[in-house]
């Protein structure tokens, strides 16, 4: 074990996930009110796929050209429509851009913890987690969750999509009952802001106690 990598530990792992729509973002953004180290694999995402990135270049090379903006931006619409419809690109995709997320998950994590003073834990927003079975990455496990009725409603006013894409999007993941079936806390989103933000609070409570 390097350096590093001891000091990393130091630092508790808490992965926060969830379905699309279930609150994932407004649990990470509460527990960044409150002073907890926070980053968001949408946003790595986002990034490994910059215009001039090799991530770019290899999604461009594997979709081709008409994923790409006249801007040379990614045409993230145009390759939803592609990944949503066929497993098998959605899997490209994923072993594209999944990897290179992690590196920058995990180089976030060693440097959280090299910072003085050393927080007591720090929480990654990774959607796919249980997906792309990294949850052993971490030392515990978030899930936001909604009733079922609830993501779709918010999915289709949130983005703009049909019911039937919607539904499609939502059966690409782990269903959200499994997924908190196999967390250590779940913050049930279904109800109102205040209860949420109570659910929020106390698993801070518990996070800043301990973690499994």
């Amino acid at each position: 074990m390097t350096a590093t990598d001891s000091n990393a530990r130091r630092v508790r792992r808490v992965a926060l996930t969830g379905g699309i729509a279930t609150g994932k973002s407004y649990c990470l953004a509460r527990f960044a009110a409150a002073g907890v180290p926070t980053i968001d694999a949408d946003s790595l995402a986002r990034e490994a796929v910059a215009p001039g990135s090799m991530g770019l270049a290899a999604v461009s090379a594997r979709f081709g050209a008409g994923v790409l903006r006249a801007d040379g931006h990614l045409d993230r619409a145009a390759l939803g429509r592609l990944v949503f419809a066929d497993a098998g690109a959605r899997r490209d995709l994923e072993a594209i851009i999944h990897p290179r997320v992690y590196d920058a998950i995990g180089n976030w994590f060693s440097r959280t913890a090299a910072s003085r003073p050393t927080p007591p834990f720090a929480v990654a927003d990774v959607p796919l987690l249980y997906e792309t079975h990294r949850a052993g990455d971490f030392d515990c496990v978030v899930v936001a969750a909604c009733e079922p009725a609830q993501q779709l409603a918010r999915l289709m006013a949130r983005d703009g999509l049909t019911e039937a894409d919607a539904r499609a999007r939502i059966d690409s993941q782990l269903s959200i009952a499994e997924k908190a079936r196999r967390a250590d806390y779940v913050v049930d989103t279904s109800g109102t802001m205040t209860e949420t933000d109570a659910r929020i609070d106390d698993v801070l409570v518990q996070l800043a106690v301990k973690c499994p």
